[in-house]
């Protein structure tokens, strides 16, 4: 055990302090993600020490040249962690006094490591979240391009998992790409609300030094300063809100997923997965379970404890910074880490899954052109109602006889209402039935090729701003 002369805060405790809760308090284990960020950091702000006059520029240039070394040394796995590493800011500290002596320890005046860590979380954030938004565009660009090719495919829609009506197979995909390109619009959001400069804040209370943040806001590229540094180093809305992003993208993924596991299963048989995001029975050798699905959809549920979890920690908080806060970072390693796998494992299952164009046309039974039949009545003059009413004669008529609905005579039909007629076959028409919802956002061609035409240019506009 290094001797407590070693240790940050040595000159006020006395004694060495419990090895479980040098355990439990520790973040160095998890926290070595934020080596780079904390170093540019670092870096940033010895040259704003340098401008105050606290730091003499050839004091400025040895933490730099100490600072760049870490960095390497990070980057080709060589740093050594040392059990007396609290957390990743005390690690690195370290490792700057052993390379050029005390004048390490001038880099932290002024500055607490309560806005260093803030800092640094959203320094790796916007690093992350940018990784996550090409993973998200590239999932969404890969299911309308998808709904592209396939436009002319039909099958049946359903709702409460019962068929309801003929729709595209292009409208399906669509409508999961639409979902996705609000979960893009939310990363923007917060990406933009995040990208304010927290450095200089202190500990609560600010900088003494007249350190410049215009400075420090610059060298790291953050778009505004903090106004508040009570708020500063205690607020973790950035967390929340990309918990909250990630949880909702999860819910539209675990949706998707839902729906291709449903569709890919004999009873129905629509979609065959490829190989590669299946896994067999250690049992039954005719298995072919769609795990990659599943397993998007089962981690729906850990990014939304994330979430919970991050808010009861901050909703018991007095202000400014407490120990609890520690908590977000794992949250958001765990979250990032899971976006970037799911992500990436959607966009394949969705790039290689084959569609079974016979099962969908022979899933597509006669009574989901009911409502087609009942707007056959609208036409006639008959109020909707009335129609929807008569309709549902005609589909209990058919189910009395055990014959499908277009199998009824137009005699059975004529019995319900006069205003049936012979043209009343052309009801029966799978084509015609998805080519009558030409309004904005409707199944039809013209419509769904409008759709694909609009997330095209939208994914143009995504592109740019991520």
């Amino acid at each position: 055990m290094a001797g407590e002369g070693d240790k940050m805060m040595a000159g006020r405790f006395v004694g060495s302090r419990d090895p479980v809760m040098e355990m439990l308090s520790a973040s160095i284990t998890y926290d070595q993600r934020l080596a780079e960020v904390d170093i540019q950091g670092s870096i940033a702000y010895a040259k704003a020490l340098e401008k105050t006059g606290i730091l003499p520029k050839s004091e400025m240039e040895k933490i730099l040249s100490g600072l760049e070394k870490i960095s390497e040394e990070w980057s080709k796995g060589a740093f050594v962690v040392k059990h007396t590493d609290e957390d990743i800011h005390t690690a690195n500290e370290r490792r700057l006094k052993e390379l050029i002596g005390d004048i390490a320890g001038k880099l932290h005046t002024g500055r607490s490591r309560n806005d260093q860590v803030v800092t640094d979380l959203k320094l790796f954030m916007r690093n992350s979240l940018s990784v996550i938004s090409s993973h998200l565009l590239q999932l969404i660009k890969t299911l309308v391009e998808r709904a592209a090719i396939e436009i002319d495919v039909i099958l049946p829609g359903y709702t409460h998992l019962q068929k309801a009506q003929p729709i595209r197979w292009s409208q399906f995909l669509l409508s999961h790409a639409v979902a996705l390109t609000r979960d893009s619009e939310r990363l923007g959001d917060v990406k933009r609300r995040m990208n304010v400069l927290p450095l200089g804040s202190g500990a609560l209370a600010g900088n003494p030094l007249e350190i410049d943040r215009e400075l420090l806001r610059s060298e790291l590229d953050f778009a505004s300063i903090s106004l508040n540094s009570m708020d500063a180093i205690s607020e973790r809305d950035f967390v929340v809100e990309f918990l909250s992003f990630a949880t909702l993208l999860m819910v539209h993924l675990s949706k998707m997923a839902e729906d291709l596991i449903i569709y890919s299963t004999s009873e129905f048989g629509f979609v065959t997965l490829s190989d590669t995001y299946c896994t067999g029975s250690s049992l039954m050798p005719q298995k072919k379970n769609p795990d990659s699905l599943e397993v998007i959809r089962s981690k729906a549920g850990r990014v939304f404890g994330r979430l919970a979890a991050i808010l009861m920690v901050l909703k018991g908080l007095p202000s400014t910074y407490n120990k609890d806060l520690q908590e977000d970072k794992e949250a958001v390693f765990d979250v990032v880490d899971t976006l970037n796998a799911v992500l990436q494992v959607a966009t394949g299952v969705i790039s290689t899954l084959q569609i079974n164009k016979e099962n969908m046309e022979r899933a597509l039974s006669p009574e989901i052109l009911s409502s087609d039949l009942a707007l056959y009545l609208v036409h006639k003059g008959m109020p909707f109602r009335q129609a929807h009413i008569d309709t549902g004669k005609a589909v209990h008529l058919a189910e009395t006889k055990g014959i499908p609905i277009n199998n009824l005579s137009l005699d059975d039909l004529k019995s319900i209402s006069p205003l049936f007629g012979s043209d009343v076959s052309q009801v029966f028409n799978f084509l015609n039935s998805v080519e009558q919802y030409t309004a904005m956002g409707g199944t039809a061609k013209s419509s769904v090729s409008a759709q694909i035409d609009h997330l095209r240019e939208q994914l143009k506009r995504l592109k740019e701003q991520a």
